[in-house]
């Protein structure tokens, strides 16, 4: 029998915002590092540049700044910040189970939506402990999805790794090139269909 990791939480990066979130656990994971504090540091801005690599440069500087950090416009001398992306697609996923307690949930909310029938003299008040249940349990669930991010970022002085820390989060399928760089004439050339025939 073929069994699953239990449930866990993952969320979904969709937003500058989420980019500025991160930014700023990552500064202030990097200043409680003790290999790190009071030394001039160097965000590495990555070539070619992607939309996420853009944003994520500027924020994470500013919010080393704001965090106290020593931050250098040159690498010389600095310890280098390099964030990287690497984007996931899955093509066979399975099932994906639901969050526990869905079903329960469900039947409380339908069996609460008739007992109003019996007892209320107007039957449309019959939506209202189903609608109550839906508010209180929709707002931080949201689909799986086939695409995923890991973001990592290090710190590195010559040939020493200071620090390193992943995070993996969901995206928007249409959201990915956000995050990767697609070179449309490398692509092009991939395509090429090779045949024998004239």
């Amino acid at each position: 029998m073929a069994s699953t990791w239990e449930i866990s939480e993952q969320q979904r990066m969709q937003a500058a915002h989420h980019w500025d979130v991160l930014a700023r656990n990552e500064a202030r994971n990097i200043m409680a590092n003790q290999r790190l504090q009071g030394r001039p540091l160097y965000v590495f801005s990555p070539q070619p540049v992607t939309p996420f690599a853009r944003a994520f440069h500027s924020l994470l500087e500013s919010q080393l700044v704001q965090h106290g950090a020593l931050v250098s416009t040159q690498p010389e001398g600095a310890v280098i910040i390099n964030p990287t992306v690497q984007v996931i697609r899955h093509s066979d996923r399975g099932h994906i189970r639901r969050p526990p307690g869905t079903f329960t949930m469900l039947a409380a909310g339908v069996a609460l939506a008739f007992q109003p029938l019996k007892h209320w003299s107007e039957p449309a008040l019959a939506l209202i402990p189903g609608a109550a249940a839906y508010d209180a349990f929709s707002g931080n669930i949201t689909e799986v999805g086939n695409t995923e991010v890991i973001i990592t970022t290090r710190a590195n002085e010559f040939d020493t790794l200071l620090y390193s820390s992943s995070n993996i989060y969901y995206v928007n399928a249409g959201d990915s090139n956000h995050y990767e760089f697609r070179n449309e004439q490398n692509k092009a050339q991939n395509g090429l269909r090779v045949s024998s025939q004239w």
